[in-house]
């Protein structure tokens, strides 16, 4: 096969790029090494920033979203084993907002308008190699039905996550990566109860970490600080149900319960690799960078990145400029230490760590104290919170 622009994942991020590509005339190839089911079912985010519905809406995939989506104003942040502070988002960062809508129906919403478009998204499409990014005719090869295939491509984008080939396919030194690792885990559930809370309550308790989220109106989505390594299947229904009421307890009122349909642990770590791009191979997402889950920002950034670039490739089919595409790696990796940044400061704010002493604990709720009585602290969660705007 030969096509414009070679997207490697079908995830999010890599099925906006393809809608935006294909909504103005850019033909691509999406290969997803998973079947369409698994694709559709993964558990992954669920906020959605003001820049990326905006995105969405553009796309011509936000009918689904607009009508279902629960549109949030803002978050409460609870400590102390009493205090509260709401943060408004309307009025901190001028006008912006965040909507609950969960990454698996965001991948439905684009699965389906690309399969009716008729345009080329092949799954069980395992990729093997990405050659030649250094020339001006790339080459997948991929794996589908026990048959090797090619790709040739203009252009190479990867959407295909942190241990994917498209990010071993720069060389080692070429690429620098940045990380961090967490001494904590979430361990996170699903459970068909509506939730007890209107807003996303982030919770800092001394027995460690609490988010109370939903998924819909009659399902709950909820986390709890755990050590790495924690199975999911040593906490009980009860043990989970009890802990959540200690850290996220307010004015003795209890979470409504209900049955636990899911549950995991998901390891807390921060990663960018830089450059984004070589040659003719771009790098978007996780590919390219990873985010803690506490400033609600992974699904988001890799959004923002596939804009940026749309807009690159858009232009260099439309105009012959590449100027866009020789600024891409520059233009998001200053939005992606921003959102890591706030990441950073969310997990460490409101998180125990192991080896933290009092004093550490003392700073967190001093911070805490600072955004619920200055404008100017509580101004700068909401504005990254509910997302910068897109370059």
């Amino acid at each position: 096969m030969r096509t414009t622009v070679g997207i490697i994942g079908g995830g999010p991020s890599g099925l906006l790029l393809a809608r935006l590509l294909h909504r103005a005339g850019v033909d691509c190839v999406v290969l997803e090494s998973r079947q369409r089911a698994y694709v559709e079912r993964r558990q992954r985010a669920g906020i959605l920033e003001q820049s990326t519905v905006d995105a969405l809406r553009e796309a011509g995939a936000a009918e689904r979203l607009d009508a279902e989506g629960l549109v949030h104003d803002g978050i409460e942040l609870r400590w102390g084993g009493g205090r509260s502070h709401r943060i408004d988002f309307p009025s901190l960062a001028s006008g912006r907002r965040v909507w609950v809508y969960a990454q698996t129906e965001v991948v439905k919403d684009l699965i389906a308008l690309r399969l009716a478009d008729g345009a080329p998204l092949h799954f069980g499409a395992e990729v093997t190699s990405v050659e030649g990014v250094d020339t001006d005719r790339p080459v997948v090869t991929y794996v589908q039905e026990g048959r090797t295939r090619t790709l040739t491509c203009d252009y190479v984008v990867g959407c295909d996550g942190f241990h994917g080939v498209t990010r071993a396919a720069v060389p080692g030194a070429a690429r620098t990566t940045y990380e961090r690792t967490y001494p904590y885990s979430w361990l996170g559930i699903l459970a068909d109860v509506p939730p007890s809370c209107d807003e996303l309550v982030y919770a800092h308790s001394s027995r460690g970490f609490a988010l109370h989220s939903m998924r819909s109106p009659d399902v709950s989505r909820l986390y709890l600080q755990v050590p790495n390594g924690t199975d999911p299947a040593s906490w009980s229904g009860e043990q989970i149900w009890d802990e959540l009421d200690f850290r996220l307890a307010r004015d003795g009122r209890q979470l409504e319960r209900g049955p636990i349909t899911a549950k995991s642990v998901l390891p807390m770590r921060s990663s960018v690799t830089e450059p984004m791009r070589f040659g003719r191979l771009f790098l978007a997402g996780d590919a390219a960078h990873i985010v803690p889950p506490t400033g609600a920002k992974g699904l988001n950034l890799a959004a923002a990145d596939v804009v940026v670039l749309a807009r690159a490739l858009i232009r260099q089919r439309t105009a012959g400029s590449t100027d866009l595409l020789d600024a891409y790696s520059d233009t998001c990796l200053r939005r992606v230490w921003r959102a890591e940044h706030f990441s950073w400061f969310m997990t460490t704010t409101l998180h125990t760590d192991p080896e933290q002493s009092g004093f550490d604990t003392r700073l967190q709720i001093s911070q805490l104290e600072r955004i619920a009585s200055s404008p100017h602290a509580a101004a700068e969660l909401a504005s990254n919170y509910a997302g910068l705007p897109i370059p």
